[in-house]
């Protein structure tokens, strides 16, 4: 009978173990990261964000959701359906503010910032012929000033309203693609293009191996007035020699890829994805040569939003301001 009640005992005692070492099994957190097409630059780098985390942050399981990129992704870490979205600053502040492409909808108040990753310069390109030389010159002439309802376009209107112009003041404001503009510039049906895009950005480049081509610039106290207005706008430089004919470094206003997370994530985890995104750098370089750009010097230049407490924190103890 004692041999009986001592083996019921140590069965007892083995399930309770097996049931506390089942309970003490750490849970998996989902990292759900929005990115934008296959064949864009949002991808691969979420996809290199994944395996930073996977490989170095316990209990983390991070995948890749392929969208439609900046606004498709405002909506989808707004509602909860991803932890991480790679977004345009612009468009973050747009959504933020209830303004642009977002006017007439709730200001959707819940994203917070991560990350600012790297710059989408905004580029004036004019034809020699031309002589447009400032952004002055393009009074009467015919310009290209992106899609309707486009993040170009609105760049396009909102630097000439700094310079106290508007779309009356040029000659023609044609609502053009990257392309259509491209063709345009080579056919000389139009004088000068707004583009929004990284550098060398390819339409630019085929232009300027058939045509000659001016790049130009936008002053740094107007870049300063924009950014007063427009917090998400910063400067940047396009170097001499980006493209075909241009010899000097040619200052502008750039609009910047970014990271944002909802306000309900963890503050640790926030932290720790932050951390882990900026000490594992090698890894985004190795996947992108866009990972050269993202620096956690530069990771607060432009923030359009408030930063989430957890990305914060980090930052405050790197002395990052």
């Amino acid at each position: 009978m004692k041999k009986r009640l001592i083996s019921i005992t140590m069965v007892l005692l083995l399930m309770v173990s097996l049931v506390a070492g089942c309970d003490s099994k750490p849970k998996e957190t989902y990292i759900s990261i929005a990115t934008g097409g296959t064949a864009g630059t949002y991808y691969p780098l979420g996809g290199a964000l994944a395996k930073i985390f996977n490989d170095n942050i316990k209990g983390v399981n991070a995948n890749v959701q392929s969208t439609g990129a900046s606004v498709e992704n405002v909506g989808l870490v707004s509602k909860g359906e991803a932890e991480i979205g790679f977004i345009q600053n612009d468009i973050t502040y747009y959504a933020f503010t209830g303004t642009e492409s977002f006017e007439g909808k709730d200001k959707i108040t819940n994203l917070r910032g991560m990350a600012m990753l790297y710059p989408e310069l905004v580029q004036i390109i004019a034809t020699e012929d031309s002589g447009i030389k400032t952004v002055d010159d393009l009074k009467g002439k015919k310009v290209a000033i992106g899609a309707p309802g486009s993040g170009v376009e609105a760049n396009a209107r909102q630097v000439l309203a700094v310079h106290g112009m508007t779309y009356n003041d040029l000659g023609k404001a044609d609502y053009l693609s990257f392309n259509e503009a491209a063709d345009q510039l080579k056919n000389k049906q139009i004088d000068a293009a707004f583009i929004t895009a990284g550098i060398p950005t390819s339409a630019v480049t085929e232009v300027g191996q058939t045509s000659k081509i001016v790049v130009v610039p936008i002053a740094s106290d107007k870049i300063a007035k924009l950014n007063e207005e427009y917090p998400f706008y910063t400067e940047v430089v396009i170097p001499a020699n980006t493209y075909n004919g241009q010899t000097t470094d040619i200052t502008t206003a750039a609009v910047m890829a970014m990271l944002v997370v909802s306000d309900k994530l963890d503050d640790d985890l926030a932290y720790d994805l932050t951390k882990q995104m900026f000490e594992q750098r090698q890894v985004i370089i190795d996947t992108h040569s866009r990972g050269n750009d993202i620096n956690i010097e530069t990771a607060l230049k432009g923030m359009p939003i408030e930063l989430h407490p957890g990305a914060k924190r980090y930052y405050d103890e790197k002395g990052i301001k």
